[in-house]
């Protein structure tokens, strides 16, 4: 096993996180998380950074500074909260959205955005450099699938936005017991986004320099100056592309599914069933109707 208090970046994250958070860090045994969470906060460079593990205290940490910071409001429904992006950060941004592929690959992804990652990643990384500053990062482990299904992606995600944490909180598996015990250490999704420097309502300033780019060679979305989730929240848009790319060289499938619950009133009893369905099917339109059970309109 890797000494990693011997790790190139061990110095840097011993300087940024309390002792609780390196020791979590430390314990998964996993080279390349800690290379990964090294390198973009060298890039980045938060004031400080946070590891969550599975807890209700750490989950209630984010609930909170989601709230505090200003990031969401209270809503008059008990236990409800709202986050506003920013009124020119209300959707897609496909001018900044690029896949990142090898030279040899751009012929045939030409109509899917696609950029050089040569190109690419040089650019992005820069508009990254120091975009942290002055914040706290939070690097919150997720799973897609069940813990510990050989079938299932880990997933890493390092933001400075305790929204795009608190949504990944509601949304997704736990994830760090699946880091913890899974013998596959080095195959997992990796996600970084930063808000970019805000403005006094909280609005992202930069969007000149709104940047999500997805390297699909390896399995890395690198996501700046925007908070709308589906450019933000990594196990959202962002996973399901990187789930394609996987599925196509692995020879497994991957699509939007809805998981829908047909009810039996008679003996107060649902079946559930799932399918996979494109995008502009109605998937949404359904879950809207009064009294649908559809559990999951969107990825599930």
């Amino acid at each position: 096993m890797v000494d990693l208090n011997r790790n190139r970046y061990a110095s840097l994250l011993k300087s940024k996180m309390s002792g609780e958070s390196y020791r979590r860090l430390i314990a998964l045994e996993n080279e390349k998380l800690f290379d990964f969470v090294g390198e973009y906060i060298e890039l980045c460079q938060p004031d400080s950074v946070t590891m969550c593990d599975d807890s209700d205290a750490d989950a209630e940490y984010i609930r909170r500074n989601a709230l505090e910071r200003g990031e969401e409001t209270l809503l008059s429904r008990d236990g409800h909260s709202v986050h506003y992006d920013g009124y020119d950060d209300q959707g897609r941004a496909p001018g900044a959205t690029k896949n990142l592929v090898c030279e040899q690959d751009l012929p045939l992804m030409k109509s899917l955005q696609a950029m050089d990652r040569e190109v690419g990643l040089p650019e992005v990384r820069g508009i990254m450099k120091g975009i942290m500053k002055g914040k706290e990062a939070v690097v919150k482990l997720s799973c897609e699938g069940p813990i510990l299904s050989p079938f299932s992606i880990g997933c890493a995600q390092i933001s400075d936005s305790f929204y795009v944490c608190h949504s990944e909180e509601l949304l997704y598996r736990r994830g760090y017991e699946h880091f913890l015990k899974t013998k596959d250490k080095d195959k997992f999704f990796r996600f970084v986004h930063s808000a970019g420097r805000l403005d006094a309502r909280g609005c992202s300033v930069d969007l000149d320099k709104r940047r999500i780019y997805q390297d699909l060679d390896e399995m890395i979305v690198l996501s700046a100056n925007n908070q709308y989730a589906g450019n933000s929240v990594g196990l959202k848009k962002h996973a399901m592309r990187l789930a394609i790319r996987l599925s196509g060289k692995e020879g497994w499938l991957c699509e939007h599914m809805f998981i829908m619950a047909v009810q039996n009133p008679k003996k107060a009893r649902a079946t559930y069933f799932c399918g996979a369905f494109p995008s502009a099917c109605g998937k949404t339109a359904t879950a809207m109707l009064p009294g649908e059970k559809i559990v999951g309109d969107d990825i599930a």
